[in-house]
């Protein structure tokens, strides 16, 4: 079997399914890990794929000059977002200035990208997506538009931000702006589906999922949490301990302290600002570049100081990927055998107590 990079180390970038000409590449996901497959019947070894893709040509990482914590100003789109809101301040703010956003969505079924220079569908974007998505096509929308002399902002992945560096060069960089996302690992989707099954869901059929409320971490399907708000879910225990994701995310070649991108966004865990603050959320921003300051500047974001050390401290990934645990190597055996909460529950006995005990006393009306 020919791959675009080393067996099991596809990020899911879906770059090469854009680059490749003759259609001769398949991105094969068996849960564990994503391979770009090429038919070497249609493939005419034009290397674009191979010279391209972000695993084997990762592009110049730079070293952050600021950090900042903070949030939207808008207090409903602060209220709205998972966090501090900054990454919907950013997107209003380049639209109002001509520009368009590309970015991911939850549109039917799947977790997939758009590009937009409409406010109101650009709001789509928003809510932390604890899942692989699916970028393929957008590649070649967003490099149509800086040929013809737009702007745009793309928000993603730092292999996402990668890939998109890569497929559209320096020729255009000037008008391309990146903010990428403080990543802990992604899953394939097909393991959110298995999940959903136990409840008789699938993501085929539901119109609206969220994974967080604030630092309420849960799966709200439909405005209903998959279990009851407040509570998490097996799936949310799984993905926080880093069970779930494919192999490519334990060797994340991007979870470093140096970026690909102009500003880097997340959550501003372990800071020092007083509860009722924490409570609204508050994001973390760390920039790389000049333009990526003049972004946060322009936009209607509140910008404070940070402790660097805290910081770093709270999200090891601006540090190192996430480390394989011990009970993701018996994972996919156990999922097959027992099924998705059965083999969290076994791994993760405490943690899955706890949020039982928790359900039952909302039952009772005791919590909330």
């Amino acid at each position: 079997m020919m791959t675009v990079c080393d067996l099991d180390k596809c990020a899911g970038c879906m770059l090469c399914l854009d680059v490749c000409k003759k259609q001769a590449i398949n991105v094969v996901d068996n849960l564990i890990s994503y391979n770009a497959v090429i038919d070497e019947d249609k493939c005419v070894n034009c290397n674009a794929c191979h010279n391209k893709c972000p695993q084997n040509h990762a592009p110049e990482k730079v070293q952050p000059k600021v950090w900042y914590q903070g949030w939207n100003r808008d207090a409903d789109a602060r209220e709205n977002a998972p966090s501090g809101g900054i990454g919907m301040a950013l997107t209003k703010q380049f639209i109002k200035d001509g520009g368009y956003v590309a970015s991911c969505l939850f549109k039917n079924g799947e977790f997939c990208f758009d590009v937009t220079n409409d406010i109101n569908e650009a709001m789509k974007f928003g809510g932390s997506k604890y899942v692989k998505s699916n970028p393929v096509g957008i590649y070649s929308k967003v490099l149509d538009l800086l040929k013809a002399g737009e702007k745009v902002l793309f928000i993603g992945l730092p292999c996402q931000v990668a890939a998109i560096k890569n497929y559209t060069g320096e020729r255009y960089a000037e008008n391309l702006y990146l903010v990428d996302l403080i990543c802990h690992g992604t899953p394939s989707p097909k393991i959110l589906d298995s999940f959903l099954n136990q409840y008789s869901k699938a993501l085929k059929s539901i119109n609206d999922i969220r994974f967080r409320i604030k630092t309420k971490m849960q799966l709200v399907v439909d405005g209903k949490g998959i279990v009851c708000k407040g509570v998490s879910d097996k799936y949310t225990i799984a993905f926080l301990n880093g069970v779930i994701y494919t192999n490519n995310c334990y060797s994340c070649q991007f979870a470093s302290g140096d970026r690909v991108s102009d500003i880097t966004i997340g959550d501003s865990w372990g800071n020092q600002l007083d509860g009722e603050e924490n409570r609204k959320g508050i994001s973390l921003m760390v920039v790389q570049t000049e333009r990526g300051e003049e972004l946060l500047n322009q936009a209607d974001i509140e910008l404070r100081s940070v402790d660097v050390e805290i910081a770093r401290n709270n999200n090891e990934q601006l540090v190192r990927p996430m480390t394989k645990p011990e009970s993701a190597y018996g994972f996919y055996d156990g999922l097959e055998k027992k099924g998705f909460n059965r083999v969290i529950f076994s791994s993760y006995t405490k943690d899955c107590i706890k949020q039982d005990i928790k359900h039952f006393l909302i039952k009772l009306g005791l919590a909330h």
